[in-house]
């Protein structure tokens, strides 16, 4: 299985040397790349069982996105400290079962005639927060599994694939839901993540006892904050951290109204709107097989600032968008630049913010800065729905497209020494 899976996502991503971090990264790689596939496949199969099955409106549809991931980010904030004094794999692989438990619940009411909007909404509150719980429990593995020197492959190839599942997902998923429904998408999500599971649980081995352990058993209100205060207290986290948050939240605000002036007001099909969307990815597969040289070559600071101000440039090319032919290419050249850099400066990013974590604040740091990116996301979308509302969605998406120019003076002018590690405790 995992010789067959290594190979297939070395064809798909473009890259050849899959062995070289060892056994236990392939798992780890081959597990993030079958879940991503799985949610992608099930991209949109939420809103498209409330609407279709639930009749829901589009209040509860908004609710169902937002308020989900709001919940699920609250929910996640106590469990970064609790996590981080666990080993980590028994936690990823804890976080698969749950999301895959909490997903087949679904198909099962669907089954009974007893699926409700609650019942959707609550799934999306627990898989939201295992999601932020298995991000940072991961990243703090990945540095426990792999030398600082390897930081930028491993981040580069986990970037690639990403890319790639949301190329293919959503076009499999959308033909999936199209001849059998948006249920089975969401089942095919939850066998991705038991799939996942059986992965990570693959590689075996040890793995060493996470520093001040004796502390997991009693949580200090203190220990809630911890990974917000390692983040505001390192000069270059700092602004990074700030601008993931805005930049972030600023994108992600002007995706409804976008589809809401394609789908609506400019006359778009749906199918121009996906491949608008999908096609672009691309870049971020050529991005992400850029980075690692472009490193080499120019520094890890300089590639995280020209990357950072560049993905800064194109959105506001989106508040010309027109109809037509001409309308759906500046989109396609928009998205394709935009991805094109945030393909470089993300695995740039995650390694910096890596390797500037001392490895008994890495769960708690991860957690703090998901958290943040989701809950600002919930915030400036809702603000930006209201300035769509009263502005109209054009004027709204060159807004952040405007304030969006300045996400980079929040970047890190400089590098600084990087902080001590505690020395590992004996397992």
């Amino acid at each position: 299985m995992h010789g067959v899976a290594d190979r297939l996502w070395r064809r798909v991503t473009g890259v050849r040397d899959g062995r070289g971090l060892g056994r236990a990264f392939g798992w780890l790689w081959g597990a993030y790349g079958t879940s991503a596939l799985g949610t992608w496949l099930a991209f949109g199969a939420f809103p498209l069982i409330a609407v279709r099955v639930l009749h829901a409106g589009p209040a509860e549809v908004a609710a169902l996105s937002s308020a989900g991931a709001a919940v699920g980010a609250a929910v996640a904030v106590p469990l970064g400290p609790w996590v981080e004094f666990r080993r980590k794999r028994p936690v990823l692989i804890a976080m698969d079962l749950v999301r895959c438990g909490a997903l087949l619940t679904i198909p099962a009411a669907y089954a009974l005639g007893a699926l409700s909007f609650v019942q959707l909404l609550l799934v999306s509150v627990v898989v939201a927060a295992a999601d932020i719980t298995f991000r940072a429990a991961s990243g703090a593995y990945l540095k426990t599994l792999l030398p600082p020197g390897d930081l930028l492959v491993a981040n580069a190839r986990f970037e690639s694939t990403a890319w790639t599942t949301t190329i293919v997902g959503p076009p499999l998923g959308g033909a999936a839901i199209g001849l059998l429904g948006p249920v089975v998408t969401v089942v095919a999500d939850a066998v991705s993540y038991l799939l996942s599971a059986l992965g990570l649980r693959a590689i075996g081995g040890g793995e060493e006892r996470p520093a001040g352990r004796g502390a997991a058993a009693r949580l200090r209100p203190g220990d809630l904050v911890a990974g917000w205060r390692y983040l505001l207290a390192d000069p270059t986290l700092r602004p990074l951290f700030l601008n993931a948050a805005v930049f972030n939240g600023l994108l992600m605000a002007t995706e409804p109204l976008l589809a809401v002036l394609m789908l609506g007001r400019l006359g778009f099909a749906p199918w121009q709107y996906g491949l608008a969307f999908a096609a672009p990815s691309l870049g971020g597969l050529l991005g992400s097989r850029l980075a690692r040289p472009l490193v080499a070559r120019y520094g890890q600071h300089r590639v995280l600032i020209a990357s950072g101000r560049l993905r800064a440039l194109w959105p506001l090319g989106l508040a010309f968008l027109g109809p037509g032919t001409g309308g759906l290419l500046l989109v396609i050249g928009v998205e394709l630049g935009l991805i094109l850099c945030c393909g470089v400066f993300n695995p740039v990013s995650a390694t910096c913010r890596l390797e500037r974590t001392r490895a008994d604040r890495v769960t708690r740091v991860l957690s703090a800065w998901t958290v943040t990116t989701k809950a600002t996301t919930a915030l400036l979308t809702a603000v930006w729905g209201v300035l769509g509302a009263l502005l109209g969605p054009r004027t709204a998406i060159g807004l952040a497209g405007l304030l969006l120019l300045a996400t980079p003076l929040l970047l890190p002018r400089r590098t600084t020494v990087l902080p001590a590690e505690p020395e590992p405790s004996v397992a």
